[in-house]
């Protein structure tokens, strides 16, 4: 398994300052326009909540990107936090050939 060596770019910090700021939208302008509480943008922007499959689709077709681009960034910071609380690992189990 290949270790990383820095950790990931959380989604919402993307959202922040890939789109939010450069757009001059606000938290609020956003989730009304994806029709969502701000409270679930806000939980994402400061990495309290993580982007969701249905998250993903709606930021993507609001923003121009794919669902994959929001749920690939989720799951790289997902496994970085795994893998700094998994501690030691149990060596691979040798497969009889």
């Amino acid at each position: 398994m290949k270790k990383m060596l820095r950790k990931p770019t959380p989604p919402g910090e993307i959202l922040l300052e890939e789109f939010l700021k450069p757009l001059r939208l606000t938290q609020r302008q956003l989730a009304g326009h994806l029709g969502c509480d701000v409270k679930v943008i806000n939980r994402i922007v400061n990495g309290r909540s993580s982007v969701t499959a249905e998250m993903a689709v709606r930021l993507a077709a609001a923003l121009g990107t794919t669902p994959e681009f929001w749920l690939n960034a989720q799951q790289a910071v997902d496994l970085y936090r795994a893998t700094r609380r998994a501690g030691t690992l149990p060596d691979a189990i040798a497969h009889a050939g």
